[in-house]
């Protein structure tokens, strides 16, 4: 018996100014201004997309004790954003990253469930934690949780909110002008949680909104990171480049389900994916050279060796060899707040694997940074790309793609108008939405419906 076809899931993330866009680009926008966020999001709806996704620093990061200008260099408020979209757009979901290292799950709840009800039912919260004491110096309270506490306060900080999100049932207003009645439940909104991290009781002012709770995504991929998802998330982002480890982290995060009382359907596995599309796949794969020499300059590619090496390279030539020096293992790192710093934990390692690689391969500092540096990129023509997207899926490496565009924001449009198309060609994606929430489009039950597995999931 022959498996049956899966629908693909497709988001987009606005990624901001970062080595993914290139900035410099003539077609290329404003990343601050209004315009870019609303035209964005209109060509996703355009295209049926599920949600877009819009990342969250809290802190302008540093290298070398400066503004890291190669990198974001500002970002409005998330929910401001969202809540903005959400008067232009209909139908494509609203997906923030908010942290629950520095917030209250009071106010952070408080805002969902009010996006929620201004949006019909198309709000999403990526729940994500802040690692280092660089960003907790912008925050009253400072500091930072070592990793066992900062998952222990993200599991407490989601429960509470689901708590205060489930303090109202739905039907709780009658609004019975005859009677004088507004409320039929006199404690409608109570709460009282008592937690190692949260101590809180009173009452939540916000009723029921259209999707009960927001969709909720995980983006942490240690084991704790995929646990937290396995019991919690609807949807969880991976940084997994290749069919295999794609497989490999699809298999093992859904395995993770059952302990949990969940079924594999209960839970997304969405990647991150950049794309190039071209008339032909060989034009397509001189455009993403390029592209790729304009998104790894020299200088980009000086301050990434940097993550490794904890040194200061401006000295080195970018089209030159790797330096011989080995890094500096010490403990205060040049680069304060990059995300990179946590994914060479090894940096004597690293710097091995790489010259070897670069004497191998004859490569420079900067062909080093682009060749290692790529995530998931389908590059082709737009034939191409849908096919190799669909077998992905469904050979179950992912259940669908967030998209990276490298210009923004009118980068999305090719893949709207040439991709999609074919896609739906192919039986896989969505023609029409059908539903009218996020839940809706992600196959996601509603919490009302989900039954006791689903509310010990929360």
């Amino acid at each position: 018996m022959s498996k049956p076809q899966k629908q693909i899931h497709l988001a987009a993330h606005f990624p901001g100014v970062n080595n993914t866009t290139v900035w410099s680009d003539p077609r290329a926008g404003s990343h601050i201004e209004f315009s870019s966020f609303a035209h964005f999001a209109r060509t996703a709806e355009r295209a049926k997309f599920d949600f877009l996704f819009l990342a969250e620093g809290l802190r302008l990061r540093e290298q070398g004790g400066r503004i890291y200008d190669l990198d974001v260099v500002g970002r409005p408020d998330t929910f401001t954003v969202l809540a903005a979209l959400a008067a232009v757009t209909d139908r494509i979901g609203l997906t923030g990253t908010i942290n629950s290292t520095f917030n209250e799950p009071y106010e952070v709840a408080r805002q969902f469930a009010s996006l929620d009800h201004l949006s019909d039912g198309r709000s999403a919260w990526n729940v994500v934690t802040s690692w280092d004491a660089f960003t907790g110096e912008n925050f009253r309270r400072g500091g930072f949780l070592p990793q066992d506490e900062r998952y222990s306060r993200a599991r407490e900080f989601l429960a509470t909110a689901n708590e205060l999100f489930d303090s109202w049932r739905g039907d709780e207003i009658v609004a019975d002008s005859a009677t004088g009645t507004f409320l039929s439940d006199a404690k409608a909104g109570a709460f009282v949680h008592e937690g190692r991290h949260f101590d809180i009781h009173g009452r939540f002012n916000v009723p029921r909104s259209p999707q009960g709770r927001p969709v909720i995504f995980q983006a942490g991929d240690s084991d704790e990171g995929r646990e937290f998802a396995a019991s919690s998330a609807d949807a969880i982002f991976s940084r997994y480049a290749t069919l295999d480890a794609g497989q490999t982290f699809y298999t093992d995060v859904k395995s993770r389900l059952a302990k949990y009382g969940r079924r594999p359907d209960q839970l997304l596995i969405l990647p991150a994916a950049s794309f190039v599309l071209g008339d032909t796949d060989a034009e397509a794969e001189e455009i993403a050279h390029e592209v790729r020499r304009l998104q790894v300059s020299g200088a980009t590619a000086i301050k990434h060796l940097e993550f490794v090496w904890n040194r200061d390279l401006s000295g080195y030539d970018p089209d030159g060899p790797l330096p011989d020096i080995d890094p500096d293992t010490g403990e205060h790192h040049i680069a304060r707040g990059r995300a990179q710093v946590r994914m060479y934990r090894d940096p004597l390692a690293v710097a091995r694997e790489w010259r070897e690689l670069a004497a191998a391969n004859n490569w420079s500092i900067r062909d080093l940074v682009i060749e290692t540096g790529n995530r998931q990129n389908f590059i082709g023509s737009p034939a191409t790309v849908a096919r190799t997207i669909d077998e992905y899926v469904q050979a179950d490496a992912s259940d669908g793609f967030i998209l990276v565009p490298y210009i923004t924001p009118g980068g999305l449009d090719e893949f709207a108008d040439k991709v999609v198309p074919l896609l739906q060609e192919r039986g896989v994606f969505r023609t029409e939405y059908e539903g009218t929430t996020l839940r809706d489009h992600l196959g996601l039950a509603h919490p009302d419906e989900g039954g006791a597995a689903d509310r010990a999931a929360s």
